[in-house]
């Protein structure tokens, strides 16, 4: 059985057709939207949560090594648990450093669905 969620759109968006917020209806989407917010928010840019994210955007200008990839995918599944362990177990996280960019590889369990899924990020 599928769940259906109805979220806004991140990143914002108008449906123009309906001249509204356009939603997410796909959970699976809705999950990796999430994702997506938690590893780019920078802690101390939600006035309410200000622990929330880890920032991988500015990780990018820190010097690229392996020592920065190894503290970059600790914080990323620290961050992941914390914040979404309730909706996804994350079983793997991968971060390489490549020339100027972060590769970033996450295996996680959706965990209503029992479903096995895979983001893949290229931070420049």
């Amino acid at each position: 059985m599928q769940k259906t969620v109805y979220a806004i759109e991140y990143p914002f968006a108008i449906d123009r057709g309906l001249g509204r917020l356009a939603i997410q209806a796909d959970y699976a989407e809705h999950v990796e939207q999430l994702m997506k917010q938690l590893l780019f928010t920078n802690p101390g840019e939600r006035v309410n949560r200000p622990d929330f994210g880890c920032g991988i955007r500015r990780m990018v200008f820190a010097p690229n090594s392996q020592e920065s990839a190894s503290l970059a995918q600790v914080t990323i599944y620290q961050a992941l648990e914390k914040y979404l362990g309730t909706v996804i177990r994350v079983d793997e996280v991968e971060v390489t450093a490549q020339e100027e960019k972060l590769s970033i590889q996450i295996k996680y369990l959706l965990k209503v669905r029992r479903e096995q899924r895979y983001l893949n990020i290229e931070v420049e």
